[in-house]
């Protein structure tokens, strides 16, 4: 039965969320977005492979300018640069996976939070997840995080700033969901909801993802400027960290920036999301069955990111 009910969720909740934007792209960049790269043009050996390999295979970013190509969940990162290990207000984790690379953009906004971090009382920055692999591109445990805009910051206070690389691979962040993300739990403190408000604020902030029922409890509880609720988003998960992407840089030929997020705070939709993962409505005996996931190769990929791929 409970499988059951959260097929009928994902259901509901999939199509709510292509209504809501949550997920769509809108190339607004189009006419800079090189078309997918032409098979006589990719080497023999490259031809076929599945793109996250071949990018994979990537330990450092591309010697080129900073650009991102593509979209967040189909791109790749030019000229990525590594955030540090550790920093005045942070510290980045799970370093073996070696994704924190990010665009400039992405670097200077993971500082300027952190210090905001650094303000609340009992934490003293931030622990950051997920950025970017070295060059972007398709990767394990994301659809997204492809272009360097992607970041995941951890719900675990930053209590130290000392942890050694095997202390950060060791630690795990906490969750802060109850009964399946329809509500908070003891771990949620106020200094998160400033955190994520911060991160909304921030005029580079597109979209923040994090599970239904926080977003609900901040809605109920911000008495101030509600503006920046409309850049927090519910989705699936998102309850031992929060996603935050940032839009396309200013003048940045060939990045796809997302379709906005609907009008208002979002805060119903929300609501919507809650009830339905505690009467999950009935299942659509006309959807169709889903599709399986396609192996993304350098054929599906913008044309740009050929060249990082090569580059030294």
């Amino acid at each position: 039965m409970v499988c059951l009910a959260r097929t009928r969720f994902l259901k509901y909740a999939l199509s709510l969320a292509l209504l809501a934007g949550c997920g769509a792209s809108s190339p607004q960049n189009s006419t800079d977005i090189q078309p997918a790269v032409a098979s006589k043009s990719i080497p023999a050996e490259l031809a076929g492979v599945p793109a996250a390999k071949l990018f994979g295979q990537k330990s450092a970013g591309s010697a080129q300018s900073s650009r991102a190509f593509g979209s967040h969940s189909n791109g790749c990162l030019a000229g990525g640069q590594q955030l540090a290990e550790s920093g005045p207000t942070w510290q980045a984790m799970r370093l073996s996976r070696n994704r924190h690379w990010g665009h400039p953009e992405v670097i200077d906004f993971v500082q300027k939070l952190s210090r905001k971090a650094a303000e609340q009382p009992g934490w003293n920055g931030i622990y950051v997840g997920d950025i970017s692999p070295p060059r972007g591109g398709p990767h394990s445990g994301h659809r997204s995080h492809q272009i360097g805009l992607d970041v995941d910051f951890w719900m675990l206070p930053a209590k130290r700033l000392d942890l050694s690389r095997t202390e950060r691979e060791n630690l795990s962040s906490i969750s802060l969901r109850r009964s399946s993300g329809a509500f908070t739990n003891k771990n949620y403190t106020r200094q998160h909801h400033e955190i994520m408000k911060a991160a909304a604020q921030d005029p580079r902030t597109t979209r923040i993802f994090v599970f239904p029922g926080a977003k609900v409890r901040m809605c109920k509880e911000e008495t101030g400027d509600r503006s920046w609720l409309r850049k927090i988003r519910p989705w699936f998960g998102h309850h031992f960290h929060f996603h935050v992407r940032l839009k396309c840089p200013d003048g940045q030929a060939g990045c796809v920036e997302q379709t906005p997020p609907p009008p208002g705070d979002g805060c119903a939709e929300a609501e919507q999301w809650v009830r339905n993962i505690l009467n999950p409505p009935p299942p659509d005996p006309n959807a169709p069955p889903p599709k399986p996931r396609k192996t993304i190769t350098l054929r599906d990929m913008p044309g740009q990111c050929l060249s990082v791929l090569q580059s030294e």
